[in-house]
């Protein structure tokens, strides 16, 4: 019948039935346990009920900004992150960075795929699926986390999330702090989804995301770990990279290679699971070793430290002065700023393995020659000055140590770290002989530049940048002879030449306080050339012509030169007595190799925005106006190539091969304590400064102690080594303007008797033709003249201007020539005359 209801619908019902009359049963004898049941059950569902509550309270406290505020889509719009900025070398090699987070940022175009699928297979395979939240990943882990106790899980967050992370980082608060930031991320991910389509969101994360050691981006990471560009990393390499992110310390490739090479094989898994890789490619891809190409560029480390530093100054001022379109100053640690110099970096290489191999010489030689005693003597108040600079001084004074009890702590052996030049060393040592040690270690200064423009191409400040961050190329010391140069530039302005005689006399000076100059290797009597005087670095010839040319006319010459410094107002600067810098002395011979034109050194040529936007564009230098005459200018450069070539420093020729035409000066001040050397070739002039901070930390033996010792081999070894490089060698082996013969300065060193001097016969310092062209000169009115013809006019009194001044100079010369055979034929019958009697 209609009515009736089917079999299995009735057996249904009866069975209903029985389970509540068995629960009515139980309810009646168990009315206890009943209640405690309903209890619960009503506990449960309130519970749930507030949790929800609670969940959607949470939700809408921080979308409503309580907890923090939620950037808008404009804000997320304008993302940028810290960026580093950047310092290149004049031959686009990376010098180093300025930054609060090491970070350059890449395009997602020079971005590997392959990188790009390690990272969603391993961080958020359902990455192109979601819209910034993967619910189903979180509800993973909050079974596995919560109900199931397994932490291995993961934490949920996408790929987006992350990127929240990076950018807007986290808020600490107790207890509720987790799930406020996770609810906060969240929201701000759906935003991002909103605005960034995916390719654009993995390029923000992957410069974003953090690899350790203080190194922020993708681009950043490769150039630490695997010393390439991001486009360049190869499959293995990038897998190593997205391996670091789970843990950025532990999977560290350089501290942990095991670790970092099982995490990079957990990521090829990942990649196999999810079908990026075949199951051959990632059999051949887990065997392969581990490689990785280290490189650590900080303040300390990297080319160039000390002119970083001393730019990084320079770029403070300048970004004071610089305005982005929103009217703000640019930030040179933020900004991400491209900041292209001058220097070479092949020459710095050149320059500081210059440094680092004679500098370890020397100082092996410096304590051989102090084996058995120290350059202090027993007089230790320098070392305990020092002492009283140190942390550990001051925090044991804090402590209300006694200064006795401060000395004994000094004199307990601890574990040290100290510098040398193998790498820094632990030795189990006393704090106070720790003091001792660095005390005795020499330093330097080095600085190259082209002396036709002024860009400065090497730049060393001392030994080690972290344990001597001070600037020897800036430092003032005392140059000894280097200084000799300016005296005799200035003599030869005042119409000397080069073969004038001085007699080699130990003269005292009443005028000033009874000084009496004298010779290094304490010899006297006979006769110097000035080209001789300064050949052999005589100092009785230096100072005579600084007296006869005035002390006052000198130090204005020099400060033309480029020599900043306020000099004494004393003849001893004639010796180097007054204490000037490299960086000032770099001029000053610049200025001898430009053929007396000053040319100012440069350092930055353009300061571009992270775009590639010129800001700042610096200009080569246009040389200023000749100090010294061109023809001076070229005898003090063949007087100073006689300095090399038979001088104090001829070893430049036989121990380092150096080629084509060199000048220059070394210097050695009293007692050995500085050591000099200055020279340059026609392209490439450079300074060498070597001494102690201590100015008691010296040689006590000249042979040892001289600027031929102890500056001028790393000269030496530089300019060898950029000879020697296939693509400066036509740049820097080269030859100076030869000085007419007519001019010529070949007249000998030295003569013990004025008898003995053969003076060069006069010669004829115009051509023939030359005085019939300027006979040929008529003085017609200007408004007469074509243009053509105000110019030839023009032309022919510079040249005749120029002819009046070697006609007088060639006059002046001739008078002095004259008293000298004059005396010659005087000494000649006196000596005739006393011979007969």
């Amino acid at each position: 019948m209609f009515h009736n209801k089917p079999k299995f619908k009735v057996l249904f019902s009866e069975r209903i039935n029985k389970i509540r009359h068995s629960i009515s049963d139980f309810q009646q004898r168990n009315p206890k346990f009943t209640k405690a049941i309903l209890i619960t059950i009503k506990v449960v569902k309130w519970g749930i009920i507030a949790g929800i509550i609670g969940v959607l309270a949470l939700i809408l406290y921080v979308r409503f900004g309580f907890f923090r505020e939620i950037p808008s889509l404009a804000e997320m719009k304008k993302i940028q992150n810290p960026i580093a900025s950047e310092v290149y070398s004049a031959d686009g090699v990376l010098l180093g960075r300025y930054y609060i987070e090491n970070r350059t940022n890449a395009s997602i175009y020079d971005i590997p795929q392959h990188v790009i699928d390690a990272l969603v297979a391993t961080e958020d395979v359902r990455y192109m699926e979601h819209t910034g939240v993967d619910f189903r990943s979180l509800m993973r882990v909050l079974f596995y986390t919560i109900i199931a106790r397994d932490e291995s899980s993961g934490g949920g967050s996408t790929i987006t999330q992350q990127l929240a992370k990076n950018i807007y980082g986290r808020k600490s608060m107790r207890y509720v702090g987790t799930p406020m930031t996770k609810v906060f991320e969240m929201i701000v991910a759906r935003r991002l989804e909103t605005i960034y389509d995916k390719n654009e969101i993995i390029e923000l994360y992957l410069n974003t995301v953090s690899f350790g050691e203080d190194v922020y981006g993708i681009e950043t990471a490769s150039e630490r770990y695997f010393n390439t560009k991001p486009k360049n990393l190869r499959f293995q390499d990038g897998a190593v990279l997205v391996g670091m992110l789970k843990a950025t310390t532990y999977y560290n490739p350089r501290n942990q290679p095991e670790e970092a090479k099982r995490r990079r094989n957990t990521v090829f898994s990942q990649m196999a699971k999810y079908e990026y890789l075949d199951t051959v490619a990632l059999d051949s891809l887990t065997e392969l070793p581990l490689e990785v190409d280290y490189k650590y560029i900080s303040k300390s480390t990297g080319l160039a430290p000390h002119f970083r530093e001393q730019l990084r100054l320079d770029l403070e001022k300048i970004c004071g002065k610089l305005r982005q379109a929103d009217g703000t100053n640019y930030n040179v640690y933020t900004d991400g700023l491209k900041i292209h110099t001058t220097i070479d970096a092949r020459m710095q290489k050149y320059a500081e393995k210059s440094v680092q191999t004679h500098m370890k010489s020397l100082q092996n030689t410096f304590f051989n020659h102090w084996k058995n005693s120290k350059p202090w003597g027993k007089n230790d108040k320098s070392i305990r000055a020092v002492m009283k600079q140190t942390n550990r001084y001051k925090r044991l004074k804090e402590q209300g140590a006694t200064e006795a009890q401060i000395e004994a702590n000094f004199k307990q052996k601890t574990k040290i770290r100290i510098f040398t030049y193998d790498g820094e060393v632990e030795q189990e040592i006393t704090p106070w002989d720790s003091i001792a040690y660095y005390h005795q270690l020499l330093n330097t200064g080095f600085v190259a530049m082209n002396p036709k423009n002024g860009h400065l191409k090497a730049y060393v400040g001392s030994i080690n940048f972290r344990h001597y961050p001070y600037d020897h190329v800036f430092s003032k010391r005392q140059v000894g002879s280097t200084f000799k140069p300016i005296v005799y530039a200035k003599a030869l302005e005042n119409g000397h030449m080069p073969c004038d005689y001085v007699a080699n006399e130990k003269i005292t000076y009443p005028e000033h306080q009874n000084w009496t100059p004298g010779n290094a290797d304490g010899r006297y009597g006979g006769y110097y050339s000035i080209k001789g005087g300064l050949t052999k670095s005589v100092n009785t010839v230096a100072v005579q012509l600084m007296m006869e040319n005035g002390v006052g006319a000198t130090r204005t010459l020099a400060k033309k030169m480029g020599i900043s410094t306020d000099l004494p107002n004393v003849p001893s600067i004639a010796l180097g007595a007054a204490d000037i810098s490299l960086y000032e002395m770099l001029q000053v011979y610049g200025t001898f190799a430009n053929r007396g034109k000053p040319v100012e050194p440069m350092y930055l040529t353009r300061i571009e925005d992270r775009y590639g936007k010129v800001l700042m564009s610096y200009d080569n230098n246009v040389p200023k106006e000749n100090v010294i005459s061109e023809l001076n200018a070229d005898y003090m450069i063949e007087m100073m190539q006689s300095v090399v070539d038979t001088g104090t420093a001829r070893r430049l020729r036989f121990r380092y091969g150096i080629k084509g035409d060199v000048a220059g000066k070394t210097g050695t001040t009293q007692n050995q304590t500085d050591g000099w050397f200055m020279g340059f070739t026609p392209n490439l002039v450079a300074g060498v400064w070597v001494g102690g901070f201590n100015r008691k930390i010296r040689f006590r033996s000249t042979a040892l102690g001289q600027g031929a010792n102890m500056a001028l081999p790393i000269w030496g070894m530089f300019m060898s080594a950029v000879q020697n490089d296939k693509e400066f060698r036509s740049q820097h082996i080269g030859y100076f303007p030869s000085i007419p013969d007519s001019l010529a300065t070949d007249c000998a060193l030295y003569s013990d008797s004025l008898i003995n001097i053969n003076p060069i016969e006069g010669f004829d310092l115009l051509e023939e033709d030359e005085l019939d062209d300027l006979n040929k000169i008529i003085l017609i009115p200007p408004i007469e003249m074509t243009e053509e013809e105000f110019e030839r006019k023009e032309e022919l009194e510079k040249i005749q201007a120029k002819r009046e001044r070697k006609v007088d100079r060639v006059e002046r010369r001739e008078e002095r020539r004259e008293k000298t055979r004059d005396l010659g034929k005087k000494l000649k019958k006196a000596l005739k005359k006393k011979k007969d009697g």
